[in-house]
């Protein structure tokens, strides 16, 4: 039986990070997997198959949507992507999880506290 306000799953973080990204701006593809690299550190690399795998879950689930390329993009292979409300929504629940976690590790003296 499932409770009615219990927070959804974990995102993977392939997900959680390709939402995250577009939260900021519409991308294509390989830009969002730069984005991510830059933003991790290189910690997080996603892979085409990972990538496009996991894009094409989140159009499918409505966190996302393809758009049409900006103005000047004229690269008729890149497909651009823009987070959806409902994926917002998502990325923010996550995030908020997330920072949970860091306020524990930092009332746990994990981590200090913020300068």
């Amino acid at each position: 039986m499932t409770q009615p306000n219990r927070a959804p799953k974990p995102m993977k973080p392939a997900e959680f990070h390709i939402l995250l990204t577009l939260a900021g701006s519409d991308l294509h593809g390989l830009g969002i997997a730069k984005a991510i690299d830059e933003a991790t550190d290189g910690v997080i690399r996603l892979g085409p198959g990972t990538l496009y795998r996991t894009l094409k879950r989140l159009v499918a689930t409505a966190l996302i949507e393809e758009v049409s390329a900006p103005s000047g993009d004229d690269d008729p292979r890149r497909r651009y992507y823009r987070i959806t409300g409902p994926g917002r929504e998502r990325v923010r629940t996550d995030a908020e999880r997330l920072a949970r976690i860091v306020r524990t590790a930092r009332d746990n003296a994990v981590l200090p506290e913020p300068s």
